[in-house]
């Protein structure tokens, strides 16, 4: 079963740069974007096979997930149950029969820090939000989580330290999460390995340099380990200032 997750930074852009072309040649079992950045009505994306799950945010052009998927899922939640934060569109969380999808957009702490307390929050409220979902099934959280967890997942850590993204605050948040019993996929394979990033900023050609950061995650429940498979970050699909990463789980 392959599942992907991209923060696609506009999905009428994206699609304008062959989104369903690239749909097609990964044949996902799911698909989860996030910042598709539009309403409902204002774009018509169907795929034969294939269900759709959107959440918009109530401000126009910002934020939004969807989660596309060839299984009907037993039950699909959008938020997390607390008004404050669910007026973004950050999650869409579908439960299949052995497992439950989170698709997630962590809010951004943004210049000079000006959000990082509402994000601590935030933080906190999500952890609560997946502990629960982990007491009755086993979770894949996916999506674009907003940090770097080590210094090993960003280009150039010391000149970003207090940087959006690359926070203490932020970092522990993380870890937090992986203290509770999920795992990073990514490490899990590839525990040394540098240069693996999944966003690049458009400024100074980061990405032909490879100045990025991963910021992109596919966590799982320790308990589908057994199930996992492969982890991969697809540096070779473009259309967004992110790119794609994925995951295969066994039957």
């Amino acid at each position: 079963m392959k599942l992907y997750s991209w923060n696609v930074n506009g999905l009428r852009a994206v699609v304008g740069k062959g989104f369903a072309d690239i749909f097609a040649a990964l044949d996902p079992d799911f698909f989860c974007l996030q910042e598709t950045k539009l309403q409902a009505g204002q774009i018509d994306l169907d795929f034969p096979g294939y269900e759709s799950y959107w959440n918009y945010a109530d401000k126009k052009g910002y934020s939004g997930t969807v989660t596309f998927c060839r299984v009907h899922p037993l039950s699909v939640r959008r938020g997390m149950a607390v008004d404050k934060h669910d007026h973004e569109g950050r999650i869409v969380t579908l439960e299949m029969e052995d497992y439950f999808l989170v698709n997630v957009y962590v809010p951004n702490s943004q210049d000079e820090l000006a959000r990082l307390d509402y994000r601590m929050e935030w933080e906190r409220d999500f952890c609560d939000f997946v502990l629960g979902l982990d007491k009755v099934k086993p979770v894949v959280i996916c999506g674009d989580l907003n940090v770097a967890h080590k210094e090993i997942d960003l280009a150039r850590p010391k000149q970003n330290r207090r940087n959006p993204g690359f926070t203490d605050e932020e970092r522990e948040c993380f870890s937090r999460l992986l203290s509770h019993g999920f795992v990073d996929t990514y490490r899990h394979f590839y525990p040394d390995q540098e240069g693996g990033y999944s966003w690049w900023s458009y400024r100074f050609k980061g990405r032909e340099k490879n100045l990025g950061w991963r910021i992109d995650y596919f966590l799982v429940s320790e308990r589908l380990l057994p199930r996992l498979e492969r982890a991969h970050i697809h540096t070779d699909i473009y259309g967004s200032d992110h790119c794609p990463v994925s995951i295969e789980l066994a039957p």
